[in-house]
């Protein structure tokens, strides 16, 4: 395709950015309907082949397609400029919203605005699972797939890193003795970089990736609460198949119950965040890095800290995506020729259906039930919720959540401003 102007690119990924709410569906259309539909710069084909590598790699694949696309206009300029354009919106909401919260989250309105908020959510992630599910359980084979993926990281406790690799590694070997997938044969001609330059590309955006991990390990040392924040979300970063609600899986379990960086409710306060203001929904984990940070300061001001605990939870997010694609867009072509790469990604997706339905278990704990009991036996590693300690106006919330989500199709918004009225009534007007 050819070149556009900077100018053109500020002004077409700036309106992506304003308009990326409602999770990574919503903002791939988005991107779908103004660079494909409106303003024809990419053809049907060239942006599948986007988004088809962009699934293939770890991290937020709205926001690796977008990056991508850029690249694709003006190669690491244009890739810059849309990736970063996608994040910032995003970074400054939840980084006004994250000090409001620490400052305010005691008053009373504040509170209920969150206690509607939180069954929402619930409805919402059950929507997400039930469009995967749609798409991905394609056999019984992948419906087994999600089952274990389920059973593993709830009842077993087990890591999710593990969780997705093994399923990569079932799946390629089920590709070889079972499934026959049909592959892209427009793959078309590209010119493919030297090994010298890939790894000039490779070293430099690996380079940057790591030099804050240093930094803080020469300004604060390795015991640190910013280290910690470091070393967690690069990990993360390489596992994040799936999208947003499969790594939030990881990141609340062990934010939450390793870290101790915050309760489970306000991870739930934090992914609403991420859900009613621009940019990838993964952006949750700015507000995981902030709360860190700002319960556990390595500089004399909590405040402070927040800040550039979220500045390292969203570098070491995102830093990885732009090395993915800056160094492997030349070679996506021949990455969407084998087939091996294909199978590996249909389980991974399989699975992730079994993850994002943990995190529903997971929601549902925390936000309808004040007290859980831990059930540590033999391999066994999962908590049970207290019965008694049902929450009976957050269960109802949540019930007329998931009927204006599936039975009305009401919209993210609307959903959710109905909930924070309904928790405002609760909260503040009901006798308790």
């Amino acid at each position: 395709m050819e070149k556009i102007s900077t100018k053109e690119q500020w002004k077409i990924w700036a309106h992506v950015a304003a308009h990326s709410f409602g999770g990574p569906a919503g903002q791939i259309a988005v991107i779908h309907k103004l660079v494909v539909e409106e303003k024809k710069l990419i053809s049907e084909e060239r942006f599948l082949h986007a988004l088809n590598f962009c699934m293939l790699l770890p991290g937020p694949e709205a926001q690796q397609l977008a990056t991508y696309l850029g690249w694709l206009m003006n190669r690491w300029r244009g890739g810059l400029l849309a990736g970063g354009l996608f994040i910032l919106p995003g970074f400054l909401s939840i980084l006004i919203l994250s000090y409001l919260y620490v400052l305010f989250s005691h008053i009373s309105f504040v509170q209920s605005l969150f206690y509607g908020m939180k069954p929402a959510i619930i409805a919402i992630v059950m929507a997400s699972l039930y469009r995967i599910s749609q798409t991905s359980l394609k056999s019984s084979f992948y419906w087994v797939m999600a089952f274990m993926a389920f059973v593993l990281l709830f009842f077993f406790n087990v890591s999710f890193p593990i969780v997705v690799l093994s399923s990569a590694f079932t799946g390629m070997i089920y590709g070889k003795l079972v499934s026959h997938h049909q592959l892209f044969t427009d793959v078309g001609d590209i010119k493919l970089p030297t090994l010298s330059q890939t790894f000039k590309t490779m070293s430099i955006w690996l380079g940057l990736w790591i030099a804050p991990i240093l930094l803080t390990i020469a300004i604060f040392g390795t015991e640190s609460t910013f280290h910690s924040i470091n070393l967690f979300f690069s990990k993360m970063s390489m596992v994040t198949f799936g999208g947003a609600y499969a790594a939030l899986t990881y990141v609340a379990q062990k934010a939450v119950e390793v870290y101790g960086w915050l309760q489970g409710p306000e991870m739930l306060d934090g992914l609403a965040m991420a859900e009613t203001t621009p940019g990838p929904l993964i952006q949750t984990v700015q507000f995981v890095g902030f709360m860190g940070a700002y319960r556990f300061p390595d500089v004399t001001s909590p405040y402070l800290a927040a800040f550039i605990g979220s500045i390292l939870a969203t570098w070491m997010t995102f830093a990885p995506c732009f090395l993915w694609i800056f160094t492997f867009a030349p070679y996506v072509e021949f990455i969407r020729g084998q087939k091996v790469f294909s199978d590996a990604l249909s389980a991974i997706t399989a699975s992730v259906v079994g993850v994002i339905f943990n995190l529903s278990v997971w929601f549902v704990l925390k936000a309808l039930f004040t007290q859980s009991s831990p059930v540590k036996a033999f391999i066994f590693d999962f908590e049970l919720p207290v019965l008694s300690s049902i929450d009976f106006y957050a269960t109802g919330i949540c019930a007329i959540a998931l009927i204006m989500q599936f039975k009305f199709k009401k919209s993210l918004f609307v959903i959710l401003g109905t909930c924070m009225v309904l928790g405002i009534i609760v909260k503040l007007l009901i006798p308790r």
